[in-house]
């Protein structure tokens, strides 16, 4: 296994500049990367910078049924709230919502409540529905998949599956599931939940030995993204649309460490098996 300390020594120090990180850190400017190279991801519908611009820039969105609202430099799904209109009622998860905490969550994005105490600005972006695959195992949330690569290689990739005790996020770390992948064949392997590994989804379905829909095109894709970014090392993040197919949500300078978890195998291994260290 490598360890905090060591991906950050002779992965991320050694293989990307410091200047660089702010192109995978800040949301809105790895879409700019991303829209610029016609690589598919979730339309932008609005960007808020300041309080003044609040109440206009939710004019502008509030037509729409299903939003996702983000801050641009959070991380580990912090800050991220799903709306959806019924009836002129908008909802987050079950529970109605005012517009007033709508206004409330947008400024606490831009006073930097999920980014580390930095202003920042919000991204109000298109909803993702999840394809049919995602519902077999479980029907909520948006899952995605994760691949790391250095210099263009894939090494290592993960399903990342919401639960019910993480409240439809994706994240490990607020209680989703992280469920490896043979990366060669795109088949998931068992699901890790934080304490012990799994066959079936603790709220749905079988995971174990499910095969991928568009793998092949998912890994296309994270290569093509390595690419577009001066970033060697690094992790992409994806999403596969029921009705557009494969999107990228993000571009992490950081990637997580519970991958060599959730695929029972550490990263130093795959490293030297394809003689990158």
């Amino acid at each position: 296994m490598i360890g905090i300390n060591e991906r950050n020594q002779e992965l991320i120090y050694r293989y990307n500049k410091r200047k660089d990180y702010i192109l995978a850190d800040d949301k809105y400017l790895a879409k700019e990367i991303l829209e610029s190279a016609q690589i598919a991801c979730p339309k932008t519908y609005g960007v808020i910078n300041h309080l003044t611009e609040i109440e206009a820039g939710w004019q502008n969105v509030s037509q729409y049924e299903r939003l996702v609202i983000k801050p641009a430099k959070g991380s580990g799904g912090k800050g991220i709230m799903i709306l959806k209109n019924h009836d002129g009622q908008w909802y987050s998860g079950n529970k109605k919502i005012q517009l007033r905490q709508i206004f409330d969550h947008l400024a606490n994005i831009i006073f930097g409540l999920y980014s580390f105490g930095d202003s920042d600005k919000a991204l109000i972006e298109e909803f993702v529905v999840p394809h049919d695959f995602f519902a077999e195992i479980y029907p909520s949330g948006v899952p995605d998949f994760r691949v790391i690569l250095l210099k263009g290689q894939p090494l290592m990739a993960m399903l990342r599956m919401p639960t019910k005790r993480s409240r439809g996020k994706a994240n490990l770390h607020q209680g989703g599931l992280g469920i490896g992948i043979d990366i060669e064949r795109g088949v998931l392997k068992q699901a890790f939940d934080g304490k012990k590994y799994i066959d079936h989804h603790p709220d749905g379905g079988v995971i174990l030995n499910k095969t991928v829909p568009n793998w092949k095109t998912l890994l296309s894709i994270s290569i093509e993204v390595s690419e577009q970014f001066p970033l060697e090392y690094l992790g992409v993040d994806m999403v596969i649309d029921k009705e557009k197919g494969p999107m990228v949500m993000e571009v992490n300078v950081r990637p997580g460490l519970g991958i060599q978890l959730a695929n029972r195998q550490g990263l130093k291994e795959v490293l030297n098996q394809n003689q990158c260290i």
